[in-house]
């Protein structure tokens, strides 16, 4: 059995497939760095991610996938979901197994790895969008909203332009507690409209020990939040608890729409 370890990166998946077609070789199993190899592993070969050699295969791509198609790769590798590896590396091999010019893969879905592909990009997809529903806010006293998610997926990057445009007047840090970063954004003087995505900024923190907020609540320190917000919030769970109608109380369905994953750092819920 042939291995290939890589870096779990997207451009060490792709040097992957570019090592793959240069050694006229084809892997059983590609594995992450350190990563426990299987039983009958006969050859372990050891990709070095290479930017040069995934800009290549990334531009081949273009050349034969449509927009969505190459979307759906990206998304789909924003899983970080270790059964993605093997079936997006076959996928793009099969895309340039065919000749150039041919119809292209992407909708075959009777094909297992485009299948797995386009599944596991759907749920990425799902997640953004209840990334959008379940954000809350909080305004600190120097006026930046902050907002604290954990999301299955790193979707972060697909969600930074719905908040720039729908928030684009005022400051915004939207952070990552399970991958330790963020966004944020903050008004221009001459903001154009259409260009305020333009502006968001990918932050971390050296010291996350000293950050003004908690990482398993998400709930800013007492000194920093305003106080107009203490107020909202205690009206926004007023408000919350008045509307519940207890006799038509589903929790069945109130998990299926809101995941208890989400609760922590929902206002409402606290």
């Amino acid at each position: 059995m042939l291995v290939y370890t890589f870096d779990r990166t997207l451009d060490g998946l792709l040097t992957a497939v570019f090592e793959a077609f240069a050694l006229h070789q084809q892997p059983e199993a590609l594995l992450g760095e350190g990563a426990q190899l299987p039983l009958f592993c006969e050859q372990v070969y050891a990709v070095q991610t290479v930017e040069e050699k995934a800009s290549r295969v990334w531009k081949g791509l273009e050349r034969r996938l449509s927009d969505e198609a190459l979307r759906l790769v990206m998304v789909s590798y924003l899983s970080e979901l270790p059964e993605l590896d093997l079936p997006l590396f076959r996928y793009i091999c099969k895309v340039f197994r065919q000749p150039e010019g041919s119809r292209s893969i992407e909708r075959n879905f009777a094909d297992a790895d485009v299948l797995a592909v386009t599944n596991i990009a759907r749920r990425v997809m799902h997640e953004q969008l209840r990334m959008k529903q379940f954000v809350r806010f909080q305004k600190t006293k120097d006026g930046t909203y902050l907002g604290v998610v954990s999301p299955d997926h790193n979707v972060l990057p697909l969600v930074t332009r719905h908040f720039a445009d729908r928030f684009g007047d005022q400051p915004w840090l939207l952070y990552d507690a399970r991958r330790r970063y963020g966004f944020y954004y903050e008004p221009q003087a001459t903001d154009d409209v259409r260009r305020r995505w333009q502006h968001v900024v990918r932050v971390s923190f050296a010291d996350t020990e000293a950050l003004p907020f908690r990482l398993d609540t998400g709930q800013l320190n007492a000194d920093v939040l305003s106080n107009d917000d203490r107020l909202f919030q205690d009206l926004w769970r007023t408000y919350f608890k008045a509307i519940c109608i207890r006799e038509r109380i589903n929790p069945r369905k109130q998990l299926n729409d809101m995941p208890r994953r989400y609760w922590k750092y929902m206002t409402e819920k606290q």
